[in-house]
């Protein structure tokens, strides 16, 4: 029997993060392969899934509730990513981080800024200004 939500998980998980969301999946294999399991089955398979919004406002949606718990930086690496991946240009992941900054305030702001900094220098991306 194949486990239809861990398929349609999957194939989500390689539209949005691609080899960012492998490597999350992968790296979990030996220590806790269930996590895995779940983000597969449940956050891609039944939440990014779901109608009712695009691929880039999910992300614009995650980049955000990470950048306000604070701490998240490597999943938003992953994220800001994932955003780049599905469409979204780097003043929108930027406008989206300084749109939080008064809600969460300058530090997790500065620190997402920042984690957008090095994925966009990976990426040769710039901010037009």
């Amino acid at each position: 029997m194949t486990n239809e939500r861990y398929e349609r998980g999957w194939k989500k998980l390689m539209e949005v993060d691609g080899e960012g969301g492998e490597r999350v999946i992968s790296s979990l294999e030996d220590i806790a392969p269930d996590v895995g399991k779940y983000i597969v089955e449940f956050a891609f398979g039944d939440i990014y899934t779901r109608e009712g919004l695009n691929l880039k406002q999910r992300q614009l949606v995650t980049i955000a509730s990470l950048t306000t718990q604070g701490g998240c930086e490597p999943q938003l690496t992953v994220h800001i990513n994932a955003a780049l991946n599905v469409g979204l240009s780097p003043n929108e992941i930027i406008e989206a981080i300084i749109h939080c900054t008064p809600y969460t305030g300058f530090p997790k702001a500065l620190n997402s800024i920042f984690v957008a900094k090095r994925v966009f220098e990976d990426r040769n991306l710039k901010i037009s200004k």
